[in-house]
């Protein structure tokens, strides 16, 4: 009741007033920023991706935002300077020009040539791949005073790395397809057929992991008629996969000594473990690779964060593969490259909301600040290194990028 003794409803207490005049208020819009884009031509690591399709620059030029394409940046993931001009871009011949833009978008890390032509508060948004990283790299990007964010440490809401996540679903489907390619005589391999014919027994493949390249990869060897193990120490990610593959599957948790047994008798062996904060560790040691079958092939994937075989060495796709122990090793960071076209297709669609996100932002600290998924991924801010991992692997400093955003703000 109210003080009149009046009863009133639930509803009515919540709409009370809903229809009777009210001040008049004048609506005041915060205005957007608009932002300029480059994409600089990928020149390390054999990379043929391209990080902004064409379909995409038309959605963020129609949003107000300037891009800024190097001639020739497309043409391996065949996509010409005319489609990105007719999409809306700016195409220029000079590297230099691409980085006088407010955001450099890279799909493979710049090179140490490259971080000298960056400014002050620029940002760099491209991957950090551990194997190649260096100290130097690190402080050049420190003296240069910019935002480098790393796209594989990128976080969405529900807490997943969408850049990891597509780029898994390549590389486990790659991964099964190139090593039946190694397998084969021609390659030097084994000849063995993957999937095996009547009569004859089909190839056996040990799968490390089993998150998401781990499950594309299982669902690959299985259709292809293979043999499959899969390891992992989670046992609902175990559950998962095999919900997900819609059969029962052999599994077990990384015990050694089981491990060794069924790496003796293994075909191919995929690595496919992600590390949520710095290096993967090394689950497989030189000591059961040396006991695996001459011409058996190692196809590891998490070779972008450090690799989980001790023999892994960082190789590019013009040379992919080394022997060791008469084990053939296939470690190229950026398998998905191999597939340019889907490659570029797939990390445009995830970039392209974030560019526009930071475009419809203030300034970019108010977009770091209210995401943290987007804090996540930032690993030098402004002449700090705010990545705990690195600081402690390269013994230098560590600043929290919140108390950073705090103090700016």
């Amino acid at each position: 009741m109210n003080d009149f003794g009046k009863k009133i409803s639930f509803s009515d207490f919540f709409t009370e007033g809903q229809f009777e005049t009210q001040t008049e208020t004048l609506a005041v819009s915060q205005k957007k920023e608009s932002i300029s884009i480059g994409v600089p031509v990928e020149i390390a690591l054999c990379e043929y991706r391209v990080a902004l399709v064409p379909n995409s620059i038309r959605t963020l030029v129609g949003y107000g935002h300037e891009v800024v394409i190097e001639s020739g940046a497309g043409k391996n993931a065949h996509f010409s300077d005319h489609d990105y001009s007719e999409a809306g871009a700016k195409i220029v011949h000079s590297k230099d020009e691409v980085f006088k833009c407010n955001v450099i978008l890279k799909i493979a890390p710049p090179t140490i040539e490259e971080i000298d032509l960056f400014e002050s508060d620029q940002i760099l948004i491209s991957p950090l791949q551990f194997p190649s990283l260096s100290e130097e790299y690190l402080q050049k990007l420190k003296q240069k005073r910019v935002i480098a964010m790393a796209m594989e440490y990128l976080q969405s809401d529900d807490g997943s790395f969408p850049v990891v996540r597509i780029m898994s679903e390549i590389a486990g489907m790659e991964s099964i397809l190139t090593a039946a390619e190694i397998l084969s005589k021609s390659n030097g391999g084994r000849g063995t057929l993957l999937g095996g014919i009547s009569g004859i027994p089909p190839a056996k493949v040990v799968i490390l992991g089993a998150g998401v390249v781990g499950e594309f990869a299982t669902k690959t060897a299985l259709g292809l008629g293979a043999s499959v193990r899969v390891f992992d120490n989670d046992i609902s990610k175990l559950m998962r996969l095999q919900s997900q593959v819609g059969r029962q599957l052999h599994t077990s948790v990384i015990n050694p000594v089981y491990l060794g047994y069924q790496l003796v008798s293994a075909d191919v062996v995929i690595g496919a473990m992600h590390s949520r904060i710095g290096r993967t560790p090394v689950i497989v040691s030189e000591d059961m690779v040396s006991k695996m079958k001459e011409g058996s092939v190692i196809v590891d994937i998490s070779i972008d964060q450090g690799g989980i075989f001790e023999t892994s060495e960082i190789r590019t796709l013009d040379n992919p593969t080394f022997t060791k122990h008469g084990v053939i090793h296939y470690c190229v960071p950026n398998i998905s490259s191999k597939v340019s076209r889907t490659g570029s297709i797939a990390v445009s669609n995830i970039m392209t909301p974030l560019l526009l996100r930071a475009g419809g932002s203030l300034n970019i600290e108010s977009l770091l600040y209210k995401s943290k998924g987007i804090r996540n991924g930032v690993y030098v801010y402004k002449g700090c290194l705010t990545n705990e991992y690195l600081s402690r692997r390269f013994n230098m400093k560590y600043t929290s990028l919140d108390l950073l955003l705090t103090s700016n703000l």
